[in-house]
C-alpha cells in the first residue's frame, strides 16, 4: 500500500493542545544562515547558494552494502551508494519521526515531529494545513527553482502541497521507474534483455530530471527531490535473481532473529533487493549528470528513505530499529569534508533546516528539528555533538480500517545509544490492525488474498510473500515467537539492551534490575512530547482519539 528529542533539537516551552496547530504556524527568526547572511536575492552571499539535490527513496530503509551491521546486507552491493557513502559523509544513526510515510514526509518537509502537523500526522485522510512552512516553498519564496519526481507528500489532500502541488512537478517522461520490477518484468517478455529493460527505464527517468533542468532560469539554484516508490510494494516475485542476479539463499544464516529464516521470505527480501539495485543505479546516473553540467561541487546531495522495509513483521509501522532506521549519506564537494562517518543521532525531520540553512535562509522557529550543518563541515568522525546522545519516534495511525472506528495504534519511544524504550499507550489495541476472519476456519482470508490484499486482515503491515506465510504458519510451535513478536499484542512498555540483544527481542521492562534505566527513558521520552507540544501528553491526551483524526 502506497501510504522512516532533546538530542536533535533544544528543548522548548509546551504548547497547549489548544495552540498545537496554532504552534506550527510560520513564525521566522532573524539568525543568519551558516552560509550566508540573510539580504537580498542578488546579493554575493545568495549567487553562490548550493543547488539541493534530495534522493528521497519510499519504503527504503538502511538498506546498502556498507551499512555490514545490518546481516541481510551482506548479500547485497550497492557499489554507487557505498562509493557515495565513502567520499561523503555517512550517518550511522538516522531515524525518522515517524515510520510511516505521509507522517514522516510532513515532519521531514516542516521541520517538526510528526505530531505537530496536525492532519499530517496520519496517512489515510491526510491533510495538509497551509499554515504549516515548509522547506521547499520558502527556498521557493527566497530564488531557488523547485521541483520534484514521482512522490513527495502522499496519500493526502492536497497532493505535494507542501511542495507547491502538481505544477511543480516533473514526471511526463514516464512513471515506470516506480514499479521498476513490474514495468522490466514486461519488457523481458516483450524481448528485451535485462540490461537493455534497465537501461530504457532509467534514461526515461532521467529525462525527468533534464526537464526540470530545462525550466530553470538562468543562474537560479535549485532544489530538486528525487522521490521513487519501487522500493514500496509491490513487486514481482523472483525479480531480484531474474533482473539483477541475486541468490536468495544468500540470505540463509543473515536473516534478522525475529524473521522466519525460510526460503519463501528470503525471496522476498531479494527481490526488494533488487528494487535497492535500481535506486543505486539511478544515483549513479544522477551524480553523472550533475558532473557532466558542472554542478557536482556546488550540490548539497542528500540521500535517505522514509522507514524500513514494508510486508515484513517489525519494519515498517513500528518502532523497532528495522522499522524507523534508515541510511542517511551527504555530500557537498565544496564546502563538505568527506571521508567520515557520524554516529550523532539525527532525525530526519533535521534536514529542512539544514537545507534553510545551507541555502542562507533563516529557520522558522517553530521548527524543532535542528540542522546538521555543524555536523557536516566537521573534519571529525564518531560522535560529534555530544546533545545529540538520542531521538524520540513515534505513530498514531497508518491504514484507517486497520482497527475499528479508525482507531490508532498510539506509540512513542526514545532510541539511545544502549537502549530503545517504547510507551504503547493503548495495549489492549492489536499493534499491526486486526486480525480479521483468523479466529474462524470458514472467514479466513487465503493464502493469496493476504498475499496481494493488505486489507483482508492486520492492514497495519503491507500485503506481501512473507505476511502471507507467516499468517499460514502461525499455529506452527516453531514459529510462535516470530509470530508473537510480529503480531502479538503488546506491552504498555518494552524495553530492549541493545548491547545483549540488538534484533530487540527480550522485552527487560519487567525486569528490576533495569528498573533505573526504564524510569530514565520514560522521564525523558515524557519531557521531550511535553517540551514540543504532544497532543498524545498534553491535557487529556485523546486529541488523536477523535474527529477528524478518526471517524466512527
Amino acid at each position: 500500500m502506497k501510504s522512516r528529542t532533546r538530542g536533535t533539537q533544544p528543548e522548548r516551552s509546551p504548547l497547549s493542545r489548544r495552540n498545537f496547530l496554532k504552534g506550527a504556524a510560520l513564525t521566522v527568526t532573524g539568525v543568519a544562515g551558516r552560509w550566508g547572511a540573510p539580504a537580498s536575492a542578488d546579493s554575493a552571499a545568495k549567487k553562490n547558494r548550493p543547488n539541493i539535490f534530495f534522493f528521497f527513496a519510499d519504503d527504503w530503509g538502511r538498506y546498502a552494502s556498507i551499512y555490514s551491521m545490518f546481516g541481510p546486507n551482506a548479500a547485497l552491493q550497492t557499489p554507487v551508494l557505498d562509493q557515495f557513502a565513502r567520499e561523503g559523509v555517512r550517518f550511522n544513526n538516522a531515524h525518522v519521526t515517524a515510520p510511516s510515510c505521509t507522517p514522516c514526509r510532513s515532519s521531514l518537509l516542516s521541520g517538526q515531529y510528526f505530531y505537530r502537523t496536525g492532519l499530517g500526522s496520519i496517512l489515510q485522510g491526510a491533510q495538509w494545513d497551509a499554515k504549516i512552512p515548509s522547506y521547499p516553498l520558502l527556498l521557493e519564496k527566497a530564488g531557488y527553482h523547485i521541483g520534484y519526481t514521482y512522490k513527495v507528500w502522499s496519500p493526502g489532500t492536497p497532493v505535494d502541497a507542501p511542495y507547491g502541488g502538481k505544477t511543480r512537478e516533473y514526471a511526463r517522461a514516464g512513471r515506470r521507474f516506480c514499479d521498476f520490477s513490474e514495468n522490466a518484468t514486461k519488457l523481458v517478455k516483450a524481448g528485451k534483455s535485462p540490461e537493455e529493460a534497465k537501461r530504457e527505464i532509467c534514461a526515461e527517468t532521467m529525462q525527468n530530471f533534464e526537464a526540470f533542468l530545462a525550466d530553470r532560469p538562468a543562474g537560479r539554484p535549485f532544489c530538486y527531490w528525487f522521490g521513487p516508490t519501487n522500493t514500496h510494494r509491490k513487486w514481482t516475485q523472483g525479480s531480484g535473481k531474474a533482473l539483477w542476479g541475486l541468490d536468495p539463499e544468500a540470505l540463509q544464516g543473515r536473516m534478522p532473529k525475529f524473521v522466519p529464516d525460510v526460503p519463501e521470505i528470503r525471496e522476498d527480501m531479494c527481490d526488494y533487493f533488487g528494487e535497492v539495485l535500481a535506486l543505486d543505479r539511478m544515483l549513479g546516473l544522477f551524480l553523472q549528470k550533475l558532473a557532466a553540467l558542472g554542478e557536482r561541487d556546488n550540490t548539497l546531495i542528500v540521500v535517505s528513505g522514509d522507514h524500513g522495509i514494508p510486508g515484513f513483521p517489525r519494519g515498517k509501522c513500528n518502532l523497532y530499529d528495522l522499522g524507523t532506521q534508515v541510511a542517511l549519506f551527504v555530500q557537498w564537494q565544496s564546502r563538505v569534508p568527506g571521508g567520515r562517518t557520524v554516529d550523532d543521532f539525527v532525525n530526519l525531520m533535521d534536514l529542512a533546516p539544514t537545507f534553510l540553512e545551507a541555502g542562507g535562509e533563516p529557520v522558522p522557529s517553530c521548527m524543532t528539528g535542528r540542522s546538521i550543518v555543524p555536523l557536516l563541515i566537521s573534519k571529525e568522525s564518531g560522535r560529534l555533538d555530544p546533545t545529540r546522545d538520542y531521538v524520540v519516534t513515534g505513530r498514531e495511525r497508518h491504514v484507517a480500517q486497520a482497527r475499528e472506528g479508525a482507531l490508532p495504534y498510539p506509540q512513542r519511544a526514545i532510541r539511545t545509544r544502549d537502549f530503545l524504550y517504547i510507551r504503547n499507550f493503548a495495549p489492549q489495541r492489536w499493534p499491526m490492525g486486526t486480525p480479521t476472519g483468523l479466529d474462524d476456519p470458514a472467514t479466513e482470508p487465503t493464502l493469496a488474498q493476504v498475499r496481494e490484499d493488505t486489507f483482508v486482515c492486520f492492514a497495519d503491515l503491507d500485503a506481501s510473500p512473507t505476511k502471507a506465510w507467516m499468517v499460514k504458519n502461525r499455529s506452527v510451535p516453531q514459529w510462535q515467537q516470530h509470530w508473537q513478536l510480529g503480531f502479538g499484542k503488546r506491552p504498555a512498555e518494552e524495553l530492549y539492551d541493545l548491547r545483549r540483544d540488538p534484533d530487540q527481542m527480550q522485552n527487560v521492562a519487567d525486569d528490576p534490575a533495569y528498573a533505573p534505566t526504564r524510569a530514565d527513558l520514560s522521564q525523558r521520552l515524557l519531557a521531550t512530547l511535553r517540551a514540543t507540544g504532544d497532543p498524545r501528553v498534553q491535557g487529556d491526551g485523546l486529541t488523536f482519539e477523535r474527529p477528524p483524526f478518526v471517524s466512527r
